[in-house]
């Protein structure tokens, strides 16, 4: 039986991608920190899906689920979660870079690491890294974010040459979308110079690109074009897609990020069982199982920063 996990498949692209995998026959493993939303497109979708309910920014967490479904016989894995931070890197909260940093760079790391191994001893599978247009470039307003991305695209890369040198099957592809209608422009207070692209359409060239073998998947006609055009003008490159805030008053910001905060930063719902120090995890159900990985006394809500908004669904 194929089976696939998509992190951050509670909305937006992941979501997607998630619909269009269970099109292809693929029994799935969704995982993200908001498992209402995860519940709610297991039971929209017409194969058999688990739920897990976790924080991949805690290394901890993201060992312990791909411990949880490595016995599943994966064939594909989508690292899509991930979160931007908008504003000057002087000015930004250092402690939701670092967590930006450890969801997007360090679990994106661990899973693909892991993935790989198991998929070359077997000899198959597909790693679908999203990455960002954002790889290509510096991003001023949101240096981390833009350099996490160049991270991703370029490890992605690098695996992929490695791979083929070595002549084996598996196939690893960076998604690098320029903006998207998601959450994401709202909660960070940007405008970008493009019109965003639907996360149906990303999620279609992404899964389309994957299993076509492609390295890297740029959506978009636009996206495409500027990308190329950096290779011949590199001093292009200095400037980014954002031209400016959204023009609303800070405390405007500080109203939809609020009301984001609850949707993107809540924690995942109390463990169903317990099993070791400090981690509870359980399974529940046939074709629906859930599962949750919580660290003892992290019940509340983080707080979000300025600007701090989802790519895929945390």
């Amino acid at each position: 039986m194929m089976k696939a996990l998509v992190t951050g498949a509670s909305s937006g692209i992941g979501r997607e991608i998630a619909r269009l995998l269970a099109a292809r026959g693929y029994d799935l493993i969704l995982c993200a920190r908001r498992e209402e939303r995860l519940r709610q497109l297991a039971a929209e979708l017409p194969t058999a899906c688990r739920v897990i309910a976790a924080d991949i920014a805690d290394e901890r967490e993201c060992r312990l689920l791909y411990e949880a479904v490595r016995g599943e016989e994966l064939e594909v894995v989508v690292n899509n979660a991930g979160f931007g931070l908008f504003g000057e890197f002087a000015s930004t909260s250092l402690e939701e870079e670092l967590r930006m940093i450890d969801t997007n760079i360090r679990a994106v790391h661990i899973l693909t690491k892991l993935a790989v191994r198991d998929f070359a001893a077997r000899g198959r599978g597909y790693v679908l890294n999203v990455a960002s247009s954002a790889g290509f470039l510096p991003g001023p307003l949101m240096a981390t974010y833009y350099a996490t991305k160049n991270y991703v695209l370029r490890l992605t890369e690098a695996i992929r040459e490695e791979l083929r040198r070595a002549g084996s099957p598996v196939k690893v592809c960076a998604l690098c979308p320029g903006p998207v209608d998601t959450e994401f422009n709202k909660v960070a207070g940007v405008r970008f110079s493009l019109g965003g692209l639907s996360a149906q359409r990303v999620a279609r060239e992404a899964v389309g690109g994957l299993f076509a073998g492609r390295g890297v998947v740029v959506p978009g006609a636009a996206m495409k074009a500027m990308t190329l055009a950096r290779h011949f003008a590199p001093d292009c490159s200095r400037a980014s897609p954002i031209i400016s805030s959204t023009g609303k008053t800070a405390d405007d910001r500080a109203g939809d990020q609020k009301d984001a905060a609850a949707r993107i930063c809540a924690p995942a719902a109390p463990a169903v069982c317990g099993r070791g120090p400090g981690i509870r995890h359980g399974a529940v159900g046939r074709s629906d199982r859930g599962m949750h990985f919580r660290r003892q006394g992290l019940h509340a809500a983080r707080p979000a920063a300025a600007g701090c908004a989802a790519h895929g669904g945390l």
